[in-house]
């Protein structure tokens, strides 16, 4: 059974940083495109990045509003994928959850609440 749990959301002021993270099981993590997607109060799922399985060259991609101030790393030995998230704005305040595969349009986990605000 695939698991996804998300960690390490919080309350931060505009400017701080937070860095979640998503411990996988159940399927074969190192293989696996993992992503970050993200549901702001009232709106609909947005994704924010991509981290690729290492055969397609381990590169990641982001979304425009977050490019330059997010970074999605992995540690495969630990089954773990990470959010850096620094330079935080109140319009990042979301529920942050991870999905795997191509799969950036349904979350099945509980997401971790991240709240920008001074």
């Amino acid at each position: 059974e695939v698991q996804l749990v998300e960690s390490g959301g919080g309350l931060v002021r505009p400017g701080g940083s937070l860095r979640l993270s998503c411990a996988a099981s159940g399927f074969t993590f190192d293989t696996s495109n993992m992503n970050w997607v993200r549901q702001a109060p009232g709106k609909g799922l947005e994704w924010v990045g991509t981290s690729y399985k290492d055969g397609l060259g381990g590169h990641r991609t982001y979304a425009d509003s977050v490019r330059g101030r997010f970074t999605i790393s992995r540690d495969n030995a630990k089954n773990t994928l990470y959010l850096q998230m620094d330079s935080l704005k109140p319009e990042d305040t979301a529920i942050y959850y991870c999905t795997k595969g191509y799969n950036i349009n349904t979350v099945s986990s509980q997401g971790t609440q991240v709240t920008v605000s001074s």
